[in-house]
């Protein structure tokens, strides 16, 4: 089985409203589910806003840290998904979910072997 992130690109902005997030978080749950119980779910998680990170940065053998997202976009990485997969498609068929769960748009890429 090989591995692949699910990445969550979310929009800047405030938190939406209950009444969208709550069947956003409801049918979100309904494919973690189901993820574990065929046995792809690996491990996930949220992430708290771009204005928490810190960007390590080498620069002339120092390593220099700043505030803030090492880029600026109208969306960021807003959480993630590990999961095990057959081949592509199976991974990319459990992306489809989360995006149709989630509504927002879903990256699949493998990890590297060796990236356990």
């Amino acid at each position: 089985m090989n591995q692949y992130l699910l990445s969550i690109y979310q929009p800047d902005g405030d938190v939406p409203a209950p009444e969208i997030l709550e069947p956003i978080v409801r049918d979100l749950d309904a494919v973690k589910t189901e993820m574990r119980e065929a046995g792809a779910w690996v491990f996930g998680g949220g992430l708290f806003p771009p204005s928490t990170a810190t960007v390590l940065r080498l620069k002339d053998s120092e390593v220099l840290t700043t505030d803030g997202p090492y880029v600026e976009g109208k969306e960021h990485l807003g959480g993630f998904t590990v999961i095990q997969a057959a081949d592509l498609d199976e991974a990319l068929a459990w992306g489809r979910k989360v995006a149709r769960a989630i509504t927002l748009p879903i990256e699949v890429r493998p990890l590297q072997h060796g990236s356990r």
